[in-house]
C-alpha cells in the first residue's frame, strides 16, 4: 500500500505557478511610481486633448472665437489661462494645439519605427555586402542637415501637416534602424534561429516570425524616448516657423507666439511651455521605467 503523505508535504511539493516575461515586467514597472506615474498623465492628457471641441463647450469659448476689443487678458474665472494678443482663449487653444503635438509626435513615431524596424532587420540578418551598402545609405542619411532637408521638402511640395509627419519621420528612423541592426547581429547567434535554419524556414519567415518579435522589448522602449524628440522637433520647427502653420496651432507655435511676447504678457509663454516640458518628462519617466520592467538580465 502506497504511504499517504502528510498534508504539509503534499503542499511543499505542489509545483510553483510560473509567471510570463509579460506578468514579471508588469510587476516590475507598477514598483516605478514615476513611470507608472507618468503613463497615468499622458494618457490622462491625451484624452483630455483629443476631447478639445466638447471642453471647448463647457468653457465656453470656440477656438475660432476671437475678441480683438479685450486682447490680452491674465488669467480668470471666464479664461482659465487667459487670452492670447487677438483675445482668444488660450486654454483652448492649448487644447487643440495639444491634439496637433501629440499627433505629430506619434504618427512620426510610428513611421520611423515601421522603417527602422524592417530596414535594420534586414540589413543585420543579411549581413556582408548588403549590410555594408544599407548602413553606408545610414550613414549619408545622417550627414544631410535635417533643417535644410525640410525647406526643400516644404519649397516643393508646399507647408502642410502629412509633410511634417513625413519629413520627421524620414529621419527618425535612422537610428531606430542601427539599434534593431545591432540587436539582430546578437539574436541571429542564438540557437532558436539555427533551429529554424535546420528545419527549413526561410529567410523572410525568420526575419518576420522569429528576429522582429523578440525585438519588441529595445523597439518598445524606443518609441517612448523617441516621441518627446519628435515633438521637441515639432516645436523646434514651428518655432523657426517650418512647422504647422496657422490658423492650426501646436505647443511649438503657441511658444513662438509666447515667446514674442514674454516681458509683457508671460503666461502666453509659460503654460504651452509648462505643457510640453510636462508631457516631454513623463515620456522620459515611462520610457526608462519599460527599459528597466523589460530587461530581464538587469532585474535579477
Amino acid at each position: 500500500m502506497d504511504e499517504i503523505l502528510p498534508a504539509k508535504q503534499v503542499a511543499a511539493a505542489a509545483p510553483v505557478a510560473g509567471k510570463s516575461l509579460g506578468q514579471s515586467a508588469w510587476e516590475r514597472l507598477r514598483k516605478n511610481k514615476l513611470a507608472l506615474g507618468g503613463g497615468l498623465l499622458i494618457l490622462l492628457l491625451s484624452i483630455v486633448c483629443f476631447s478639445a471641441p466638447v471642453l471647448s463647450k463647457v468653457v465656453g469659448h470656440s477656438y475660432q472665437e476671437q475678441n480683438l476689443a479685450l486682447g490680452p487678458v491674465a488669467p480668470n474665472a471666464d479664461h482659465w489661462l487667459g487670452t492670447d494678443r487677438l483675445g482668444r482663449d488660450l486654454f483652448v487653444r492649448l487644447l487643440y494645439g495639444g491634439r496637433i503635438s501629440l499627433m505629430v509626435g506619434l504618427s512620426a513615431t510610428f513611421v520611423s519605427l515601421t522603417i527602422g524596424v524592417f530596414y535594420g532587420a534586414i540589413s543585420g540578418f543579411l549581413g556582408g555586402t548588403v549590410d555594408r551598402v544599407m548602413m553606408r545609405i545610414v550613414d549619408i542619411m545622417y550627414a544631410l542637415p535635417f533643417t535644410i532637408f525640410v525647406i526643400l521638402l516644404m519649397v516643393f511640395f508646399g507647408r502642410n501637416i502629412v509633410l511634417l509627419f513625413v519629413a520627421i519621420g524620414a529621419v527618425e528612423w535612422l537610428t531606430m534602424a542601427r539599434i534593431v541592426r545591432g540587436q539582430v547581429l546578437s539574436l541571429k547567434q542564438q540557437e532558436f534561429i539555427d533551429a529554424a535554419r535546420i528545419l527549413g524556414a526561410r529567410k523572410r519567415s525568420i526575419i518576420f516570425r522569429h528576429m522582429i518579435p523578440n525585438l519588441l522589448g529595445p523597439v518598445i522602449v524606443y518609441a517612448t524616448l523617441t516621441i518627446p524628440g519628435v515633438m521637441l522637433l515639432e516645436a523646434f520647427l514651428s518655432f523657426l516657423g517650418l512647422g504647422v502653420q496657422p490658423p492650426a496651432s501646436s505647443w511649438g507655435l503657441l511658444i513662438k507666439e509666447g515667446a514674442e511676447v514674454m516681458e509683457e504678457y508671460p503666461w502666453l509663454l509659460a503654460f504651452p511651455g509648462s505643457a510640453l516640458a510636462i508631457t516631454l518628462f513623463c515620456l522620459n519617466f515611462l520610457g526608462d521605467g519599460l527599459r528597466d520592467a523589460l530587461d530581464v538580465r538587469g532585474s535579477k
